[in-house]
């Protein structure tokens, strides 16, 4: 894995700074410790930080074609590449390396921007074109591996891997965007195409951008692939089961290639016991594998982690991790950049700091979730589809929405009893109703949060329109398929994979996704889906085709998730820290918070009169960002 960063001139062909170019690329020199490369041409700069996975001798970057005409900076694997290495070659094409690097030079002159459309695997990269006076960039189809750009006042577009490359750059506005803000506050994170910063763009997964000499902008990202939810035809259990483990490990399979040592994570769960059951299938020696542990049994999963490693032999390592390891807090806007609210990245950087010390590369079950429909909230979301769809939305609207505003609030109450929230539900349409249940801050907590002039900077703009943008666009209409195919777009790249890829790329350690594999999730997409969700049991084929790989008490038992204790936290050790940094000047000097209602917050939750974690800890985060920012 590595990191990538360049400078191009859109408008003639001034000469690029080295200087700066190599300043911007070792801002991520953890992404590639082993080697860097730079190539300069008029108007054109890119760079490279190389960590060695394949052709480890020959692979360095940047990477040229035989007449050095077209040029590639690269991030990822592209599992293929032994096959259309062959059908290039019979093509015309001479190689000079064995890495998959030199397959996207010659694809690029072969196929010109449908060659991403032949590539399997993860990547973000940046191919020149001197010829046609081009400079193509794409990022994999599932965002597995980042890549922001912007284009400057004067002209020049860059480019990198994280945005600490683009910051380092001192003609980069740093104007917070206004929406990006409200977006952070709702989902935790800032999702594609927007960052933190205006003028300042993710390219979004199964995109390209290309881009010529003289346009003057960018122009519009193209979108190559989606997420089909095309009937896959099979419809029954057992064949679904059968041929789901064939699948699954044939995309573990492409993924153990590696001329350096390779293992795999394994929290106990369903996802990477079934990724460490195919790999221990196709590996003659014992699987590394790497787990973390907690003392607080209401957190800690290893004992599963540990049966699963029993039972196929692996080279198990285990790290208990200090349940008040606090050391992290101020690294995190370092690792992140932009505001980042998903507490698991702390166990999930020191996970990846125990496999690191195994391995360089790791195989990992993220994806699962989303995939096969096994988040409980597809579960609630069906359930409020039910009580929705008997009523037409205005009728629902005026009737619950009266009701709930009547009907006091009672978070103290058991479930049942919580009517107010149920009006709530009821009254929304179904986008509404999704994106209430997966928001850290509700629509009516924003209300309150924002100073009244940071709400007059969103014009009346709402957090849910990322929601309705894509749901505008997505192949199906089915309600569960529906918020799969959000979550794909927006949780799965914008927290999970972004937690993943900045903690792993933090130690040099890179990260393979199987489940994610593209021609897997495209069949899977397709599936029926009570397949994947039925009843209450999430994910219900993939656990019926693991049940003879993995026990019972794996498959079906509860699964905690990555949890901290970060409410235990804020009434205890935490409790200062959090006060002075939520309260502090940063957060007053922002002109974006109404401070008495953070100061409101801050005293329900330390009381114990309510339990604002989740908000208190992304406004933590948020400030940590602002301070970061500031220097």
């Amino acid at each position: 894995m590595c990191g990538i960063t360049g400078i191009f001139d859109l408008r003639e062909q001034r000469p690029i700074n080295r200087s700066l170019l190599e300043t911007m690329n070792a801002t991520q020199f953890h992404r590639g410790p082993d080697e860097g490369g730079t190539h300069l041409e008029p108007g054109v700069g890119l760079a490279h930080r190389r960590l060695s996975i394949i052709d480890l001798s020959s692979g360095q970057q940047p990477l040229f074609n035989e007449d050095e005409t077209v040029v590639v900076t690269y991030n990822g694997e592209i599992y293929n590449f032994p096959e259309l290495t062959t059908e290039l070659q019979r093509a015309g094409h001479q190689f000079r390396t064995h890495s998959d690097t030199e397959v996207i030079v010659h694809a690029w002159e072969e196929w010109g921007e449908a060659c991403v459309e032949r590539f399997r695997g993860m990547f973000a990269f940046a191919v020149w074109d001197r010829n046609r006076d081009t400079l193509f960039m794409a990022r994999d189809r599932m965002g597995i591996k980042p890549l922001y750009y912007s284009t400057l006042p004067d002209g020049h577009l860059i480019f990198g891997s994280e945005l600490k490359a683009l910051t380092a750059h001192p003609d980069l506005p740093r104007r917070m965007d206004a929406f990006a803000v409200e977006d952070y506050f709702a989902f935790g994170y800032v999702p594609e195409p927007r960052s933190i910063f205006q003028g300042v763009h993710k390219l979004p997964p199964g995109h390209t951008l290309t881009v010529r000499r003289g346009q003057g902008t960018p122009g519009e990202p193209r979108e190559y692939w989606d997420v089909p939810f095309a009937d896959s035809g099979v419809a029954d259990v057992a064949t679904a089961a059968e041929e789901l483990t064939a699948r699954l490990n044939e995309a573990v399979d492409i993924r153990m290639v590696a001329e350096v040592p390779l293992g795999a994570f394994l929290s106990g769960g369903v996802d990477s016991s079934a990724v460490v059951a195919m790999m221990a299938g196709l590996s003659d020696d014992p699987v590394r594998t790497s787990a973390i542990g907690f003392a607080d049994a209401a957190f800690d999963e290893s004992r599963y982690a540990q049966m699963v490693a029993d039972r196929y032999h692996t080279r198990h390592s285990v790290r208990e991790v200090d349940p008040n390891d606090f050391s992290l807090l101020d690294r995190l806007a370092g690792i992140y950049d932009e505001p980042f609210a998903d507490s698991s990245a702390l166990p999930t950087y020191r996970v990846c700091e125990q496999a690191r010390e195994q391995v360089v590369v790791a195989l990992s079950g993220d994806g699962g979730d989303e995939n096969l429909a096994g988040y409980r909230r597809y579960r609630h979301h069906l359930s409020e589809e039910r009580l929705r769809s008997p009523l037409p939305l205005s009728l629902r609207r005026g009737l619950f929405g009266a009701l709930a505003r009547l009907y006091p609030k009672a978070d103290w109450a058991p479930r049942p009893l919580r009517a107010k929230a149920t009006f709530q539900a009821l009254a929304r349409d179904s986008i509404e109703g999704y994106f209430q249940g997966v928001s850290i801050l509700r629509d009516d907590l924003r209300a309150h949060l924002f100073s009244p002039e940071f709400r007059r900077s969103l014009q009346g703009y709402g957090a849910v329109e990322v929601l309705r943008g894509h749901a505008e666009r997505a192949p199906t209409d089915h309600p569960l398929s529906l918020v799969q195919y959000l979550d794909m777009k927006t949780y799965l790249p914008g927290d999970i994979l972004t937690k993943v890829d900045r903690a792993s790329m933090a130690h040099a350690l890179e990260v393979r996704v199987p489940i994610l594999d593209h021609k897997l999730v495209e069949w899977i997409s397709g599936l029926p889906p009570d397949l994947k969700l039925r009843g209450s049991e999430g994910k219900y084929v993939f656990k019926k085709a693991m049940e003879p790989y993995l026990p019972d008490e794996i498959l079906y038992r509860r699964k905690k998730g990555f949890s901290i204790p970060v409410a235990e936290w804020f009434r205890g050790p935490l409790r200062e820290r959090m006060q002075a940094q939520v309260l502090g000047p940063r957060m007053a000097d922002s002109g974006i918070f109404n401070m008495d209602y953070l100061n409101t917050l801050v005293k329900q939750h330390v009381s114990g009169a309510r339990d604002h974690s989740p908000a208190l800890w992304s406004l933590l985060m948020f400030e940590g960002f602002l301070a970061r920012s500031a220097n």
